[in-house]
């Protein structure tokens, strides 16, 4: 069984409270759904289209855990709290096996 992760790029911040909030909410809902923060920050460098912003994946036991994380209720009062406060693009993926 290969593993998920969470591969966030953040485009924009346009309010830092509601990240502030959403981070509270969403942090201990990724660690109850078994999730492990392996990346959590600005970008060092940035090539291609890439964007010198906030980086984020997060290791999942497997793909299928990934997945019910992101629909799970603890982490979806975590979006409602993030609203509109960031422009970012989230993409769970497969590890390789």
């Amino acid at each position: 069984m290969s593993k998920g992760y969470w591969v966030t790029s953040y485009r924009a911040i346009k309010d830092a409270s509601k990240l502030a909030a959403y981070g509270q909410l969403a942090a201990p809902a990724v660690a109850a759904a078994g999730g492990k923060f392996v990346v959590r920050g600005v970008a060092e460098d940035a090539r291609e289209q890439g964007l010198k912003e906030r980086t984020v994946v997060i290791e999942y036991p497997s793909y299928e855990q990934a997945v019910a994380a992101y629909e799970s209720d603890a982490y979806k009062k975590a979006l409602e709290a993030l609203g509109d406060g960031v422009e970012r693009d989230l993409r769970i993926v497969r590890g390789v096996e």
